[in-house]
């Protein structure tokens, strides 16, 4: 049984959904800020993307089962505060300067963001009517994304305010720098546990199921709309994660300084994506052609990054060159507008999943979460393959098969009822 959408939990859905987004997307910035102050190369830097996202891997499944027991209230409750313990350890490892501490950190928070993940997504596409849940799902994934725009911005502000550059910086110097994180992941700490009490004693309610003995008795992985979800969430993480959070590098090998805040113009585009979808799904718009022309859209744009200059800013002051806002060199600009083509693949692809299956919406949940593990390896190979060619632009078409994969699962995998 699905329940009444009412205003109160909207309200408080999106403040976790914001709160998603700002951690998430801080990485995007902190992907170049640790390879300096750690002395790393492109690959190693790439593996905060990998302890962040990998956590959803490991601890998807377990939290399913901990979902089950105490509920999907209580279950967001112990997220936020595993959350807050993941912000406390960036204290110690910004004192140390301990790469290995940051990461663990990061695993940390990936974990408190699965328990969160794993509860608030099917909650969102189940309190209401399956054929606007992608409307909800993108109403989330505007404040979602408006956070991601403004954590790279914060993260600049509040950390590289009056510094320079970074990359010329001495020793001593990156030694105060590093220090400069302890406050913001102290003051997040607290924001996490004053959100644990709200959720915990909110009027939320909690999701009920109709007993369906035929359902109960099959195993999740029955189901191929859900398993094939999943590879295409592994696929489409990983392309999201690369457009959001190898910008910043990709800017650096070029020749860009500073560029810890260009995440925020992918989320940007992000959430340009959301609007077109809170205003045509599913009114004018369907949640397949949506997925359909996502991936469509995003294999133009990757060959628009492997293919265009790498000097000229043409594209840019096409499109903001008026606003006073930076230009970027063409190339960089089709990266940021990678955020347009993924916007609508997340929202679209858990109504697909999730619609009928009951008592499995747990563990189906889990395993779609489980798929968020493209945004820890594929970031990883894409690094490697941009290292080995020496040509991180050309390296971007690797994403091609990821929007394959996307295009397969709106045409035809959604539509499986059994693996016959």
């Amino acid at each position: 049984m699905r329940e009444k959408s009412s205003f109160v939990p909207m309200i408080i859905m999106g403040v976790l959904f914001f709160i998603f987004g700002f951690v998430t997307w801080l990485n995007g910035s902190l992907i170049p800020f640790l390879k300096v102050i750690c002395y790393l190369s492109d690959f190693e830097a790439l593996f905060v993307s990998f302890s962040f996202y990998i956590a959803y891997t490991v601890m998807a499944l377990p939290m399913s089962f901990v979902l089950e027991r105490v509920g999907y209230k209580k279950g967001m409750a112990l997220g936020l505060g595993v959350m807050a313990i993941g912000s406390l350890l960036f204290i110690p490892a910004s004192l140390s300067a301990n790469y290995l501490l940051f990461l663990s950190a990061l695993f940390i928070l990936g974990t408190g963001l699965t328990i969160l993940q794993t509860a608030s997504n099917p909650y969102i596409t189940l309190i209401g009517p399956i054929q606007s849940a992608a409307m909800r799902i993108s109403i989330m994934g505007l404040i979602n994304k408006g956070a991601g725009v403004l954590a790279p911005l914060f993260f600049t502000s509040l950390i590289l305010s009056g510094l320079g550059n970074i990359e010329d910086m001495s020793a001593h110097e990156l030694e105060f720098l590093t220090s400069r994180l302890i406050v913001p992941y102290l003051v997040m700490a607290g924001i996490l546990i004053g959100l644990l009490f709200l959720v915990l004693f909110s009027s939320l309610p909690e999701l009920e199921f109709k007993s369906d003995k035929m359902a109960e008795s099959q195993n999740i992985f029955a189901y191929p709309r859900v398993v094939l979800g999943a590879l295409a969430l592994f696929f489409y993480v990983g392309i999201e994660v690369i457009a959001g959070d190898t910008i910043g590098l990709y800017a650096q090998s070029i020749g860009i300084t500073n560029a810890t805040s260009l995440t925020s113009y992918t989320m940007t585009f992000m959430v340009v994506g959301y609007i077109v979808g809170v205003l045509f799904i599913p009114r004018y718009l369907s949640q397949e052609k949506a997925l359909i022309g996502s991936s469509i859209v995003g294999i133009f744009l990757l060959m628009g990054v492997a293919f265009s200059s790498t000097t000229s800013m043409g594209v840019s002051e096409f499109l903001w060159g008026w606003s006073g806002v930076q230009t970027l060199p063409n190339s960089l600009v089709f990266v940021a507008l990678l955020g347009l083509s993924n916007a609508l693949v997340w929202p679209t692809i858990w109504p697909l999943s999730l619609e009928g299956l009951g008592r499995h919406t747990a563990k189906a949940s889990a395993l779609l979460i489980m798929a968020i593990a493209g945004g820890a390896l594929l970031p990883l190979l894409f690094g490697k393959i941009a290292e080995i060619s020496n040509n991180m632009q050309l390296s971007y078409l690797f994403g091609i098969i990821c929007y394959l994969i996307i295009y397969m699962y709106a045409v035809k995998w959604h539509k499986k009822v059994s693996w016959k």
